[in-house]
C-alpha cells in the first residue's frame, strides 16, 4: 500500500488509537539451515485449534449476516459527511512542558489545544471515490474514478494525477464489500498459521452461554523511544498480538473482544450491545499507552436497517477524540457523478505523485509534532520515498 493510499483516514486512525503502534526494527535473524521438504511443511493444527478456527469462522459469518448482509445487497455507494475533533486541556499542555524540562520550567498555557477535521466523501463499492477534507491538519480533494483521478492540496496549491488503480475484482454492492472485509479477517486469524488458536470452556450467565476463543501471535516489547512509523505499519498492527473473543453460543454474536499488542502499546477491551439483532453500541475500555480511559461507539439505523449515523469518542483524563459521521446509502449513483478535475487557481503546480505525497506528509508530520509538543503523545507518520511515476 502506498503511503497516501488512505491519507486522511490513516491519520484519523493514528489520532483515535492514541498510541505508539510500531516496535523498533529488529535485527534480521541468521539464515535458517536448509531443511527437507517434509520438515518445511506447515505443522497441522491441533484438534483444539481447528475447533477454535471453525468457531471464529462461524462468528464472522454471523456478524456478516446480522450487522451487514441483505440490506446492503443492491447498494453501490455511500455518502459520508462528518467531523473528527481532538481536544487537549491546558493542564495537559503545562504538564508536558514540566515533564520535558524536568520541572525547571512551568507551563503557562491557559487555553486548550484543539484540532478539527471535516470530511465529505462519496465511496463506491467498486473502489471509486471522492473525498473533500478540511481543517487544522490541511485541506484538499482526493478522488479516483476508474484509473484516473487526482490528489489536491490547498495549502500547497498543488496537485498530482498519480493515483493507484482501483481493485481489479471489486464488488458491485456493499453487501459484497462487507463480505470481503470479513474474508480478510478470516484469512489472517482463521486460515493462516500466524496465530496460535485455543478454545475456552463454556460459561453460563443467566440464560446465556458464552465461549471464549484466543488467538495469539506474540510481538516484541514496547519501545518508548519509537516516535514514527510508516502508515502501512499503522494499518497492519492488527495482524499480530493477542485477541480474546467471547461470543454468545446461541446467536454466535460477539459479546466481548480484548486485544493486546505489546509492541504497539495497545491494550483495549470492547463490550458489544445489541438492539433488535443489530449492533447498537460498543463500550471501550482503553489501557493503551498514552490514552488510558473509557470510550464508546454508537450506531443508528434507518427504517430499512441501514446504518445512518456512527459516532464515538475516546477519553482520558485530559484528552479527548470524538467523531460524528452521517451515512447516506444509494443504489443508483453513478461514478460519473463524482468525476472532476483539479481546481483552477492562480499559480497551481502539478507535481509527481511521490513529490506531493512527501510534501503533504511533511505538513501532516509538522502538525502532529505541534500536538506532540503540546502534550499529545502520538507518533508522527514517517516520510519515506515510494516508487512510482
Amino acid at each position: 500500500m502506498r503511503l497516501m493510499h488512505l491519507p486522511l483516514f490513516s491519520l484519523t486512525a493514528v489520532l483515535a488509537a492514541q498510541t505508539v503502534l510500531t516496535p523498533a526494527p529488529q535485527k534480521p535473524a541468521a539464515p535458517a539451515p536448509v531443511k527437507s521438504a517434509a520438515k518445511e511443511a506447515p505443522k497441522a493444527d491441533s484438534l483444539e485449534a481447528k475447533f477454535a478456527k471453525d468457531a471464529l469462522s462461524t462468528v464472522l459469518d454471523s456478524v456478516n449476516s446480522a450487522w451487514f448482509g441483505q440490506p446492503y445487497q443492491n447498494l453501490n455507494a455511500v455518502q459520508i459527511d462528518g467531523t473528527l475533533r481532538v481536544a487537549l486541556s491546558a493542564a495537559a499542555i503545562n504538564a508536558k512542558v514540566a515533564e520535558g524540562t524536568q520541572n525547571q520550567v512551568k507551563g503557562s498555557a491557559t487555553k486548550s489545544g484543539n484540532a478539527n477535521i471535516n470530511v465529505k466523501s462519496t465511496y463506491f463499492a467498486n473502489g471509486d471515490f471522492k473525498t473533500e477534507f478540511s481543517g487544522d491538519l490541511g485541506s484538499g480533494i482526493w478522488t479516483r474514478v476508474g484509473n484516473r483521478g487526482f490528489l489536491y492540496s490547498k495549502e500547497l496549491n498543488s496537485y498530482t494525477t498519480r493515483v493507484d488503480p482501483g481493485p481489479a475484482d471489486a464488488p458491485n454492492s456493499y453487501m459484497g464489500w462487507f463480505r470481503e472485509v470479513i474474508i480478510d479477517i478470516r484469512k489472517v486469524y482463521a486460515e493462516s498459521s500466524a496465530f496460535k488458536a485455543t478454545l475456552g470452556k463454556d460459561e453460563a450467565s443467566g440464560s446465556e452461554t458464552t465461549q471464549t476463543l484466543t488467538f495469539n501471535a506474540p510481538t516484541g516489547p514496547y519501545d518508548v523511544k519509537k516516535r514514527e512509523q510508516s502508515l502501512d505499519e499503522t494499518l497492519g498492527f492488527w495482524k499480530r498480538g493477542r485477541m480474546d473473543l467471547t461470543f454468545d453460543k446461541a446467536t454466535k454474536q460477539p459479546r466481548v473482544l480484548s486485544y493486546v499488542n505489546e509492541a504497539n502499546g495497545i491494550r483495549t477491551r470492547f463490550d458489544f450491545s445489541y438492539a433488535g439483532g443489530k449492533l447498537s453500541s460498543v463500550a471501550i475500555s482503553n489501557h493503551s499507552k498514552g490514552f488510558e480511559g473509557p470510550g464508546g461507539l454508537r450506531i443508528a439505523y434507518d427504517t430499512n436497517g441501514l446504518m445512518k449515523a456512527v459516532s464515538g469518542e475516546l477519553n482520558s483524563q485530559q484528552k479527548k477524540v470524538a467523531f460524528n459521521l452521517n451515512l447516506n446509502w444509494s443504489k443508483d449513483l453513478k461514478s460519473s457523478q463524482i468525476a472532476s478535475v483539479p481546481p483552477v487557481t492562480t499559480g497551481i503546480k502539478k507535481m509527481g505523485g511521490d513529490e506531493l505525497e512527501t510534501y503533504m506528509l511533511v505538513g501532516i508530520a509538522g502538525n502532529v509534532m505541534d500536538l506532540q509538543r503540546a502534550g499529545w503523545n502520538i507518533m508522527a507518520p514517517k516520510v519515506v520515498a515510494t516508487s512510482g511515476k
